[in-house]
This record gives structure tokens, C-alpha cells and sequence, in this order.
């Protein structure tokens, strides 16, 4: 049966874990494809074969990819472009585009307007955006949905392909999504069952040009909202995000909040996890969702994560008793808050995760007292609001990476009395001396804490073999 895409000619910006699967879906549905990828590597060259084999068009290191490039059209005959997430909107190509009337859409546009294609049923989603918690927030989600006996995935920027999830054999009741500011730019008419922006912070302003136009990128997940917008009550510009989506009649603003809830809020009361947004009669009434050691850690960030993802659970439907078993199902991924191990009485706990300054502050926030490891890349950071806020939690720090200078002036200015051991070394073999300069400062009943506040590409692959690094140090010590 003939798709709107028959015959069309689409272009697809880049390779990778969005362009690939986005140019074999629009193949598979008749589109005439060319795929334009800025580098030519070996994996690039990999990914080309594989759907040029399938008759798909690739052009590698296209300089109409490039910011640079003095060649900005589009591709002869495009009609529509899909762009991997990443590409940045001031690319030339997506000037011409807009020149030219075409439409940009990204995969999750595409996957957007694919529901239901097929026959198959239209899953409603459970969106979930914010500059941190989102992958945490989302797969507590799915193992709430999943206790309440749904059929249901986490996917989207989590690394499972949306366009998979829709377009696949299996038939979900309910999708528990995560998204990122890059997704949402590209999404204009994804309309959510019910959403939440976790927090605000500066993130990513090199790809949106400001904080202004970051924010709007995250509020676009409200936009035709049916159920609930959920907020974050302790981050009034979640708040003032939904105060601005234009939501279907009847959707309702639910705060969450560590504190005592109020009405239409989700929050904490005496050790427990309690609904006051979903019951009836919710200005007299409360529903016990679960206990806080249901939370897996119970850290103060992962608490709200949790109210997060109940919020949006309970949204759809789902009963008090699945949020808690749920919860206590959760396994958080590696590198996220997790103890590693106990040596000589001081615990040792991995959030390399933390590679901005918010994310540190929160895992900071979770501990007391900490010998603090952190540095790497700073991506334009500043630290004199997270030091000032830490001082006094801290025992000491050991600063590693390229901009740990930064921190150090930081530290020197706002806790001028914590010790701080500053190792001059960029290379991986950095972290075991940084564990061994942290177990000098540590006294029984600390936490030393890898929370780096920066990125790891200066010294790691990634943020994974950073935290790897740290726990294999970790189990030095204790051998």
C-alpha cells in the first residue's frame, strides 16, 4: 500500500544511531533517500555500504553538511529533510531548506507522524525532557508502567530508536520517552499523552545560541499536552514553561516536590512518596505512592526523579501499589550515584554521570562530608556557585583534566580551608593516583565522590570509561 512518502524525495542529515534507521524506514516506505554525513571515517564508510546496498544514496563528507563549506544547496529534488538531533540549526544546509520551503523534521518528527502506520496501534507517549535526571526519570517510568502490567519500552534518546519502537512488530500499550533539546527543536508536532521538564540549566548554549531559546527548546514538550504537564515546584522555570504551552482543554499543571505537597503536587511526607494530584478530593486526600528507601539510591536528585516518573505514571492511570513496586524493580544504569565500595570505613561512590555543573551540585547535595575528584573539560562552565554551595560538605578535593584550574580558583575563592591536591596530569593513569590522594584526605564516615562537573573527553572516551576507571581504582584499594 503506497505511503506519503512514495516517491519523495528526502534527504537524511547524518549517519549514525538516528540517520541510519531513519533513511531504511523512509526506503522501506518508497522515498527516493540521500543521506549527507559530514565525515567520511571508517564507521561512516561502514554505515554508507550497509544502505547503499539497499539502493540508498550516500554522500560522505557532502559540503552540504559543512558549516564552513561554500556549497549550501540541498540536494537536487529534496522535498524533505531528516536530520540526526545534533545538527546544528545555523547549518547552511537547513538555510537553503528554509529558502527553498522545505520542511526539516527530525526522528522523532518522523517517528511522531509514523504512529499507527501500518495498522499497527498509535502508543501514546510519556515524554520526559530536562538538562538532567532524563535517562534515569524515563527508565524508572517504563519499570512502573511495566509493574502495572503494560506493554511499554523506554526509548528515544536513551539509545533505543523511536522509529524502531514505532515502526517494529511489537505492539506497545504506552511509550515512556526521553528526549533531548536537540529532539524537541526538530519536533513540531509531537503532542505528548503528558510530559515533564525536570529542570533547568545552562546546557548546550553553543547548539541553541542562548539560554532563552534552550528553554523554549524543552518547553516545546508540552505543546498540545492532553493529561498533565508536570513541573519541577523547587525550578520555577518549569513552571513558567508550562504557564506558556498552548495544552489541550482540561490538562493539568502537576508540581512534584521533595517537600510537603500540595494540591496537585506529588511529594514527600515522613519518609514517604505520596500523591495529592491524582486522588479524588486532592485538597483534603493523599495517596501513598512508596516509601523513599524504595528509591534506588535515595539521593535527594533521585527522589525528585522518582515523583517525576510517578507523576507521569499516575497521569496515565497507573495505580498506587505499580509505582511502588515499580520503583523498588529499578536498577539505575552505571555511573549514576553508585556506591562502588567501603574501604576502611569511607564510601567510595561513582557519579561520573555528573558532567555539568548542575548534575555535580545535586549529586554534591547527596553526601556529607565528601573528598571531592572532579575536573576534565569545563564546556565554557563556571564553579563558583556549585564550590559555594558545597563548601561546607567538603573534606577535601583532588582536581584532575584540562580545566581543573577553574575549579581550584573556585575552591580558593568560596573554601579557601579545604585541602586540595591538584595533579598536573591529563592521561587515564591519572585516576588511580587520584583515588590514592583521595583515600589520604578521607577519615572514616566520608564519601569520596567522583562527581566531575565537567566532561571526560579530555582524558576518556566518554563519561562510562571515566567511572570505570575510578571503580577499578577503587577495587585497588581494597585488594
Amino acid at each position: 500500500m503506497p505511503s506519503e512518502f512514495s516517491g519523495k524525495h528526502v534527504t537524511v542529515a547524518g549517519l549514525g544511531v538516528s540517520g541510519v534507521p531513519a533513511a531504511k524506514v523512509l526506503h522501506g516506505l518508497g522515498a527516493h533517500v540521500t543521506v549527507v554525513n559530514d565525515g567520511a571515517d571508517e564507521r561512516a564508510r561502514t554505515q554508507a555500504a550497509e544502505l547503499e546496498a539497499l539502493g540508498v544514496t550516500v554522500r560522505l563528507g557532502d559540503g552540504t553538511a559543512s558549516d564552513s563549506g561554500s556549497a549550501a544547496g540541498l540536494p537536487e529534488g529534496t522535498e524533505l529533510i531528516v536530520t540526526a538531533p545534533g545538527w546544528k540549526p545555523t547549518k547552511p544546509l537547513f538555510t537553503a531548506a528554509e529558502q527553498a520551503g522545505v520542511p526539516v523534521w527530525g526522528d522523532v518528527e518522523l517517528a511522531w507522524r509514523l504512529r499507527g502506520h501500518g495498522g499497527r496501534k498509535a502508543a501514546p507517549w510519556l515524554a520526559v525532557t530536562g538538562t538532567n535526571g532524563k535517562t534515569t526519570t524515563v527508565q524508572m517510568l517504563a519499570s512502573i508502567l511495566a509493574a502495572a502490567g503494560l506493554r511499554t519500552a523506554a526509548v528515544g534518546n536513551i539509545g533505543v530508536s523511536l522509529l524502531d519502537a514505532v515502526t517494529g512488530d511489537t505492539e506497545y500499550d504506552v511509550l515512556a520517552v526521553e528526549l533531548s533539546s536537540y529532539q524537541l527543536h526538530w519536533a513540531p508536532s509531537l503532542r505528548a499523552h503528558s510530559a515533564v521538564v525536570l529542570n533547568l540549566a545552562a546546557d548546550h548554549l553553543d547548539w541553541h545560541g542562548s539560554m532563552e531559546a534552550y528553554a523554549a527548546d524543552k518547553g516545546r514538550v508540552y505543546e498540545g499536552n492532553q493529561v498533565a504537564c508536570v513541573y519541577n515546584a523547587a525550578d520555577r522555570a518549569t513552571e513558567d514553561l508550562v504557564r506558556a504551552a498552548d495544552v489541550e482543554e482540561g490538562c493539568r499543571a502537576v508540581g512534584f516536590t521533595l517537600g510537603t505537597p500540595g494540591p496537585s503536587q506529588l511529594g514527600v511526607v515522613e519518609g514517604l512518596l505520596v500523591d495529592r494530584a491524582f486522588v479524588e478530593d486532592r485538597h483534603k486526600n493523599a495517596q501513598e505512592l512508596a516509601e523513599v528507601s524504595d528509591v534506588n539510591p535515595p539521593a535527594p536528585h533521585n527522589i525528585a526523579n522518582a515523583l517525576a516518573a510517578a507523576a507521569l505514571a499516575r497521569a496515565y492511570g497507573v495505580p498506587a501499589a505499580a509505582v511502588r513496586d515499580g520503583l523498588r524493580a529499578f536498577t539505575p544504569d552505571a555511573h549514576r550515584i553508585a556506591h562502588v565500595a567501603d574501604v576502611d570505613g569511607v564510601a567510595y561512590v561513582d557519579d561520573s554521570k555528573a558532567t555539568n555543573t548542575h548534575a555535580a551540585e545535586a549529586s554534591l547535595a547527596a553526601y556529607e562530608p565528601i573528598v571531592w575528584i572532579a575536573g576534565g573539560l569545563a564546556k565554557g562552565a563556571t564553579f563558583d556557585e556549585l564550590v559555594a554551595g558545597a563548601a561546607k560538605r567538603l573534606r577535601g578535593a583532588v582536581l584532575i583534566g584540562a580545566d581543573r584550574a577553574l575549579i581550584r580558583e573556585a575552591l580558593a575563592r568560596h573554601a579557601p580551608e579545604v585541602p586540595v591536591v591538584d595533579l598536573d596530569r591529563t592521561d587515564t593513569g591519572a585516576m588511580p593516583q587520584a583515588v590514592r590522594e583521595a583515600r589520604r584526605l578521607a577519615e572514616p564516615g566520608d564519601t569520596v565522590l567522583l562527581a566531575p562537573a565537567c566532561a571526560s573527553m579530555d582524558m576518556f572516551t566518554n563519561y562510562n570509561k571515566r567511572g570505570d576507571a575510578f571503580a577499578e581504582a577503587v577495587r585497588e584499594l581494597g585488594a
